[in-house]
Parts: structure tokens; sequence; C-alpha cells
């Protein structure tokens, strides 16, 4: 899954790399600020390091989804590989918060046949991005808003970033960036569980 439906002025919010103890609270609290339920892909190794965290995200309502134990590039694993990458973090999440994750996403966009596969054998659906500000890179505030505020289009799955990095100049983007998407008439939802 790439986009929503398209015909509707509604945008998912996607959170990658967390649990992070630095930044997932700053993004949490701006999320319901304005209300927002977002879609949460945990790396189960950051999972392990701040179960209370985990918990904390599914607690406030936000869905969980499984973004690989350790963040490898999945398409270059073996399906064993990619199987314990999985599996260990879906394990881990359904421990922590009662409920077993339905959503992956290939850390980079990884995807492969393989890693498709033992996703579905997993019972997890793959689900990408349409919107990339590139935060990870840290280009700066008003590079990652300007980024969101161009490629923003109805249907769009917006792909942040809590954890892998200092992510300071995410959360003041989405300072900027989730009030201008109120205030332009767009909904906010999750994909389906």
């Amino acid at each position: 899954m790439y986009e929503l439906d398209a015909g509707r002025k509604v945008v998912a919010i996607t959170v990658d790399d967390g649990p992070d103890p630095r930044y997932t609270p700053a993004v949490l609290a701006l999320l319901d600020q304005y209300g927002i339920r977002a879609s949460f892909f945990l790396i189960g190794e950051n999972a392990a390091a701040h179960p209370d965290l985990a918990r904390e995200v599914a607690a406030r309502g936000h869905h969980i989804a499984n973004h690989s134990w350790s963040h490898p590039d999945l398409s270059g694993l073996s399906a064993a590989k990619v199987r314990d990458e999985l599996g260990r973090t879906s394990e881990l999440l359904g421990r922590l918060t009662g409920r077993a994750p339905t959503w992956f996403r290939a850390p980079g966009g990884g995807w492969s046949p393989t890693v498709l596969k033992v996703g579905a054998e997993l019972g997890m659906r793959p689900m990408a991005w349409s919107v990339d500000p590139q935060d990870w890179a840290t280009p700066g505030t008003d590079v990652i808003t300007k980024r969101l505020e161009q490629e923003l289009r109805p249907g769009a799955i917006v792909l942040t970033h809590d954890g892998g990095g200092d992510r300071s100049q995410t959360v003041a983007a989405l300072k900027t960036f989730l009030p201008l998407l109120i205030d332009s008439g767009y909904r906010f939802t999750a994909p389906p569980g």
C-alpha cells in the first residue's frame, strides 16, 4: 500500500524507527494535541529497550506496526532471516501491547518477493509511503516542512521518523505541518487494522 483513497481529503501519518525516549514523547504530545491517530512502525530492538514507551504508543490509540527487529535491508536477506526479523518483532509487540501487528514496513523500502511472502505468511500486509520528506537525513526543519507541503495530496501516506538519530527537526516540522493540514481541511486516518 502506497496510498489511501485519493478521492477523499485524508492523510495517514506514519512514524518509523522508534520508540525513542527523546523524540517519541514529543511526537505523541503533538498527535494528542491535534487529536490525530497515527501508525508507528516500531523496531523490535528499540521496543525491547523501551517497552513502557511501546505500550504507551499503543495505549494512546495509535496503530502499532512492525519495522523489523534491527532495521536491516530485508531485500538482501534469506527467507529465514526475514522471518526472524519480522517474527521476533511481531511476537514482542504483541506481548507488549496485546495486539499483534497487521502491517509491516521494510526498512528503507527494501521490498522483495521474499520479504512480501514472509510478511504475508506472518499475517501482515506491506505498507510503503507516498510522501517522504527525507527527515531521516536531517536537512533542516524548513526543508522538511516545505517537502511535506509540496508532496502532500489527498490519500497520502506520510513518512516521518521518531527514532534513528536526532529527530528534533522532525518534531519542529510537525508542529507547523499538522495545523496546516487541519486548516486545509484534511482528516487523519490510520489504515485499517
